[in-house]
């Protein structure tokens, strides 16, 4: 697995972690629905960036993110549920 530098951009009412390597773009898209509630969107990941860890990266800063600044996620996107039903130690950061 590699060690990736993923930055928060936003933008309006939402945003996307997004990891950029060699022309790529790895992204986890999402929604502020209230002060404390974010939805995750979405989350692609380029063939590129397949096998690497990128998507459990972004998932993985989206729950720092939520820790950090004390909101919590509804799991739009498949592959953060996904991710959700996999760690029960998140289970408190999420709506559901």
């Amino acid at each position: 697995m590699a060690d990736f530098s993923i930055q928060k951009e936003l933008s309006g009412q939402g945003g996307r972690f997004v990891i950029y390597k060699d022309g790529d773009v790895a992204e986890l898209t999402f929604t502020r629905r209230a002060l404390d509630l974010v939805s995750a969107d979405h989350t692609g990941v380029p063939d590129a960036f397949r096998g690497t860890g990128a998507g459990k990266a972004l998932v993985e800063a989206l729950i720092a993110d939520a820790k950090a600044n004390t909101y919590r996620i509804m799991p739009l996107c498949s592959f953060v549920d996904a991710q959700r039903r996999r760690h029960p130690e998140w289970a408190d950061l999420f709506v559901v």
